[in-house]
């Protein structure tokens, strides 16, 4: 069983906030089981995103985590992020999307092993 959507959105831009990181959610989802999108501005006009990792890489000894992967190793334009965001909500309404501003492109995200 794994944490409720909101109190992880939560608690993760509580997170953000205390390394001094703005964090919003731009889109509330459902609140038991949504899958959570995080957008990560780099105030240049490009961004990273950061998806909801298979559940194939879940470690059945600690099933409650959160695990994301980029979408791409690199920062891509905000328009590529925000196409892709939109893609996302047509095929999953229930879907939360997270957006925090950092130069340095911090996330404090668990990232799935490659």
């Amino acid at each position: 069983m794994r944490l409720k959507s909101s109190i992880w959105v939560a608690a993760y831009l509580r997170r953000c906030q205390t390394e001094g990181v703005f964090g919003a959610v731009r889109r509330r989802g459902a609140e038991e089981a949504g899958a959570v999108f995080v957008k990560v501005a780099l105030l240049d006009g490009n961004a990273m995103l950061y998806t909801p990792a298979p559940q194939t890489v879940y470690e059945d000894s600690r099933p409650i985590e959160r695990i994301f992967i980029p979408t791409s190793k690199e920062p891509l334009p905000e328009t590529s992020v925000e196409d892709r965001l939109t893609k996302e909500i047509r095929f999953d309404p229930d879907a939360w999307i997270v957006e925090t501003e950092d130069r340095a492109g911090r996330h404090f995200l668990d990232l799935a092993r490659a």
